[in-house]
C-alpha cells in the first residue's frame, strides 16, 4: 500500500493554512483580555493539529489503516481525499468535496464565524457603554461567541475527523464552557440582579425554541 506523490508531507500548506485560519479568527473574534487570547489560542492549536494531519502526516490513517485496509480494501488509505474519512466510510462515491459531511462542515464553520463577528460587535458595543449585551445574538444565548468557536470546531470535525482533533475537541468544550462560567460570575458581581434575571431568561449556549427577547436591564 503506497501514497499518492505528493498526497502529504506539503508542510508549507500545513503553515499556511493554519495561519490563514487562525488570522481570520482573529478577526472575527478581537481578543482584548488574556481570558480571549486563550481562547483563540485554543483553537489555533486544534487548527494546526488538524491541517498538520490534512496536509503533513496522516497519523490517524496510519495508527486506523490495517482496520482500514481490512475493511475497506478498495479505497486507497493514503490518498489525500481518503482523509475525508465520513464519507468514505459511508461510501460515498464522487468528490469527498461535495459530499453531505463536506457540506455540512462548511455550514457549520461559516455559521461559526457569522456568529462571532456578529457577537463581538454586540458585545463590543455594550462594554462601552457599561450594560449588559442583550440584543442581537445576546437575545438568543448568553455565550454566542464561545457557541461559534464549538459550531467551527465541529465543522473542522466533520470535515476531516483525527484522532487527535476528536481528543481535543471535548477538553476544548470543556474549556470554553468553563472560560464562560467564569465571565458569568464577573458579570453577576458587575451586574447584580441584572444579570440573574437575564441569565434565568436566556439559555447560555443552545437557545430554546421560544424564548422571549431579553429587555435591557
Amino acid at each position: 500500500m503506497t501514497a499518492e506523490p505528493q498526497s502529504y508531507g506539503l508542510w508549507l500548506l500545513v503553515i499556511v493554512n493554519s495561519a490563514v485560519f487562525i488570522l481570520f479568527a482573529l478577526s472575527f473574534f478581537r481578543p482584548q483580555t488574556q481570558r480571549d487570547w486563550r481562547s483563540l489560542g485554543a483553537f489555533g492549536a486544534f487548527v494546526v493539529a488538524l491541517f498538520t494531519e490534512m496536509y503533513g502526516f496522516p497519523l490517524t490513517l496510519y495508527v486506523l489503516s490495517g482496520w482500514l485496509q481490512s475493511a475497506y480494501p478498495q479505497v486507497n488509505w493514503f490518498a489525500h481525499e481518503s482523509g475525508h474519512l465520513l464519507e468514505m466510510l459511508f461510501g460515498w462515491k464522487s468528490n469527498p468535496h461535495f459530499g453531505p459531511f463536506h457540506l455540512l462542515s462548511f455550514a457549520l464553520i461559516g455559521g461559526g464565524f457569522w456568529l462571532i463577528a456578529v457577537s463581538w460587535h454586540v458585545l463590543w458595543t455594550a462594554q462601552r457603554q457599561g450594560r449588559i449585551a442583550v440584543i442581537g445574538p445576546y437575545a438568543r444565548l448568553r455565550h454566542p461567541q464561545y457557541a461559534g468557536f464549538v459550531l467551527i470546531l465541529t465543522g473542522f470535525l466533520v470535515q476531516w475527523p483525527t484522532l487527535l482533533t476528536l481528543a481535543m475537541y471535548p477538553l476544548l468544550v470543556w474549556m470554553y464552557v468553563r472560560l464562560a462560567r467564569i465571565e458569568e460570575r464577573e458579570s453577576e458581581r458587575r451586574f447584580g440582579d441584572a444579570y440573574r434575571r437575564y441569565a434565568a431568561r436566556v439559555p447560555a449556549f443552545w437557545p430554546a425554541w421560544r424564548q422571549k427577547p431579553a429587555r435591557t436591564p
